[in-house]
């Protein structure tokens, strides 16, 4: 009589029977022909969505047991690309990778999952009246704000500066204050915080991909917290000078997580303003035309500036190809730098954050500014507005 061996058992015993199992071990296991068990081992090596998996390689940590299947654990948001399979001339496993790669479709799923859920719970705002004045429908107003870091903490003694959750927030205020100032009345105002909102992604107080241990001042939430109530404060003045103000948040390094969830507070906020557009796009570049202007904006920590143009030409061919002005803000380095490469000009933004422990140390020194510049729809850039620390010093007490 023939003994009914199912695919769970035969992997089961080929992994269990011992760290480097041979198939004639296999057999006698389970009491079946060594040509069974080597022909049904090779049919389940080909099915792309089952796995047998030595463990001489591996720890148990790094699987988990579903119907009597030793399973590779996929990380989230992640799917399986590829397996490399290396077998000795009897057919035992040697060595095997696992390649996946990161499923954008499932986040962007999750995002919007995400957003619905939290419309539920983020009560909109009222529209702001708006003012009586007169908009130049023919000029839109940039403002780029650098690298915020909201959370950074930074020891005057150590670093000759001091910065805090409360001064992020007293001189995030006071620059937008500044800038709207001096800024003309024009019709559209693209708001644009640069990416690294926050100086830490979550309560690790690390880098998301370096794990680069941070200075951080206040909890996690608390840094949120007060981000968000200085970005509604900041919209807000800027409705104040503005038909329609379209925000952009760069996503980061610092905050590859927390910079989408800021916009999508944002957008759930403002969801019944219509003076307001939230972008909430995690791609990396945003695009947006306004006359013979093409503006392009990132963080900077991908692309170097002397691609941006070919990117800007290559992902909106329509739009470069109908525009004679075209730039595109960057972050990331802290620094200002203005080029002209073909076709386009690359500015990367300074930050009015103050330098942590270990900026001080590498000697990084660029200047705290922050800047607003305003475009002709026909003519390019045509007004230029620039609140140096000073500035945002004086008066202090």
């Amino acid at each position: 009589m023939s003994i009914k061996i199912t695919d769970g058992q035969l992997i089961a015993a080929y992994n269990d029977i011992k760290r480097s199992p041979k198939l004639s071990d296999v057999a006698v296991c389970l009491g079946i022909s060594e040509k069974s068990v080597r022909n049904r081992i090779g049919r389940l090596r080909k099915d792309p969505n089952l796995f047998i998996i030595s463990r001489a390689n591996v720890s148990e940590k790094d699987y988990i047991d579903k119907d009597d299947i030793l399973v590779p654990i996929i990380p989230d948001m992640h799917f399986l690309e590829r397996v490399t399979t290396t077998v000795d001339g009897e057919g035992n496993i040697k060595l095997q990778h696992i390649k996946t790669a990161f499923d954008r479709e499932q986040k962007k799923l999750r995002m919007q999952i995400l957003l619905e859920e939290m419309k539920q719970y983020v009560h909109p705002s009222e529209p702001l009246p708006e003012k009586e004045i007169t908009y130049d429908k023919d000029l839109l107003s940039f403002y780029p704000v650098g690298d915020s870091h909201a959370g950074l903490y930074s020891w005057m003694e150590e670093t000759g500066s001091h910065f805090d959750l409360e001064e992020f927030e007293r001189i995030q205020k006071k620059a937008i204050d500044e800038l709207v100032k001096s800024t003309p009345n024009s019709e559209i105002a693209i708001f644009n915080p640069k990416g690294d909102e926050s100086h830490a992604d979550n309560g690790k107080n690390r880098t998301p991909r370096s794990g680069h241990e941070l200075d951080v001042h206040g909890r996690h939430s608390q840094v949120i917290r007060v981000l968000i109530k200085v970005r509604f404060y900041q919209i807000s003045r800027l409705l104040e000078k503005h038909k329609k103000v379209i925000v952009r948040i760069d996503p980061g390094n610092h905050d590859i997580e927390s910079a989408l969830m800021v916009a999508l507070i944002l957008e759930a906020y403002y969801n019944n303003e219509p003076r307001v557009e939230v972008i909430t796009s995690p791609n990396p570049y945003w695009f947006y035309n306004f006359g013979k202007n093409m503006f392009c904006t990132a963080h900077g920590d991908g692309a170097k500036g002397t691609s941006m143009g070919a990117i800007m030409a290559n992902d909106e061919p329509l739009m470069w190809g109908n525009t004679e002005h075209r730039v595109c803000f960057l972050g990331h380095v802290h620094h200002k730098d203005i080029k002209e490469h073909i076709g386009v000009d690359v500015e990367y933004v300074n930050t009015i954050a103050a330098p942590d422990y270990y900026s001080h140390h590498k000697g990084y020194r660029s200047k705290r500014r922050i800047y607003a510049v305003t475009y002709h729809r026909l003519h390019g850039e045509e007004h230029r507005v620039t609140v140096n620390m000073s500035r945002l010093e004086f008066g202090k007490k």
